[in-house]
């Protein structure tokens, strides 16, 4: 306890200055927990859906971070070196930089837009080709539509941006003078304290969620039929990520792009929020169902011309949490993969957030165009494949 006070005490300042977010983290966090202990059917409901999200999405998703932050973390070099001798290509970095899972490549591609280094191609190029941290939960459920939508999305980003400098030139609302971008640092949070007690459940969850995924029912094998397993680490697990995640004074671009940080906590805390996105999307639909009777698959399925417009007009909320959101309706088969490529063209992740502080005007006018190519590439595959 008292290292956790020490933790507060050294980084007090920015608690402080984040007080808004956290206490908006903290009132959806205590909603989602209070359905949880509730002893009516409404609770079972939604406690099945925190073992489902968990078992089935979360696990897997911080495997996939293991790897993807475990790459990141070991890659160093120069960017302003590596621009500087790359000028002809700067389109084609932009786009692969944003095509990578996460928001750390399109974060990047920003702040170097905004100190003058690329263009605003560049800048509708990575806009256009990212899909933030949607991309990890949707490799995690379905590689082969993930490998689609980075393929239709990264070729899409390309040629928006080459066809976009052809009508604007290098200076093109970039600012007026170069800028020195630094996020505020925090070494360690008040959660850190609890990556042990993740992990812990993490592990035996990873076994658990990979035999299930193979449809073997390992309930057959526990020795104490008096409770489930499946159910007692898959609520533990997701109640200590909604947990984690609700008392974290980080943004959410934060948690997985900043460097300084230790590479388990960025696994940790990315983890966390995708995996409460995740629980608000499938709590979304079950609610609804459950309060209203109405069947979303039968409701999408009578408006399906309107369904890519509407997951394309989500895309332009800046964060990743709505997109995971639509990525969640996809992989549970809602919506249909035009939907869920329109989104990923139209979305700007986390990446926007830092767009909007540094060069607003650019980053409406990047998003407005980032529109464009979303809804003339998500209908024109439900067009001519779906």
């Amino acid at each position: 306890m008292n290292a956790i006070l020490a933790v507060i005490r050294n980084n007090k300042a920015f608690f402080v200055a984040n007080e808004g977010r956290l206490l908006k983290k903290c009132l959806l966090g205590f909603l989602i927990l209070s359905f949880t202990f509730q002893s009516s059917t409404f609770g079972d409901l939604i406690r099945s859906v925190l073992v489902d999200a968990y078992l089935q999405v979360s696990i897997f998703v911080g495997f996939t971070l293991f790897i993807f932050i475990g790459i990141d973390s070991l890659t160093k070099f120069n960017i302003e070196n590596f621009l500087n001798k790359t000028k002809k290509i700067h389109v084609v970095i932009a786009t692969f930089l944003g095509a990578l899972p996460g928001c750390g490549g399109a974060i990047i591609v920003v702040t170097q837009f905004v100190q003058g280094r690329l263009s605003f191609g560049s800048l509708v190029a990575v806009l256009t080709s990212t899909m933030g941290d949607a991309a990890f939960l949707l490799l995690s459920r379905d590689p082969l539509s993930g490998l689609q939508v980075f393929l239709i999305a990264g070729l899409t980003g390309v040629i928006t941006g080459y066809i976009v400098d052809l009508f604007h030139n290098q200076n093109y609302l970039r600012t007026k003078k170069n800028l020195k971008i630094e996020f505020e640092k925090v070494q360690e949070t008040f959660v850190s304290k609890f990556n042990i007690f993740w992990l812990i459940i993490f592990i035996p969850g990873l076994i658990i969620g990979t035999l299930l995924a193979f449809r073997i029912d390992i309930e057959k094998f526990v020795i104490f039929s008096s409770f489930s397993v499946v159910e007692l680490v898959g609520s533990i697990g997701a109640i200590i990520s909604i947990f984690m995640w609700t008392l974290n004074p980080l943004s959410d671009f934060q948690c997985s792009t900043e460097k300084s940080r230790s590479y388990l906590s960025r696994v940790i805390d990315t983890t966390n929020f995708v995996t409460t996105w995740v629980v608000c999307g499938f709590l979304l639909y079950e609610i609804l169902i459950y309060v209203s009777g109405v069947d979303l698959r039968i409701f999408f399925n009578t408006w399906i011309y309107l369904v890519p417009l509407i997951a394309i007009l989500f895309g332009f909320i800046p964060g990743c949490g709505p997109q995971i959101v639509i990525t969640t309706f996809y992989l549970n088969g809602y919506i249909p993969f035009s939907a869920e490529v329109g989104n990923a063209i139209s979305n700007d992740g986390d990446a926007l957030f830092p767009a909007i502080a540094l060069a607003p005007k650019a980053a409406i006018f990047a998003t407005l165009y980032s529109g464009i190519p979303a809804v003339i590439v998500a209908y024109t595959y439900m067009f001519l494949f779906e």
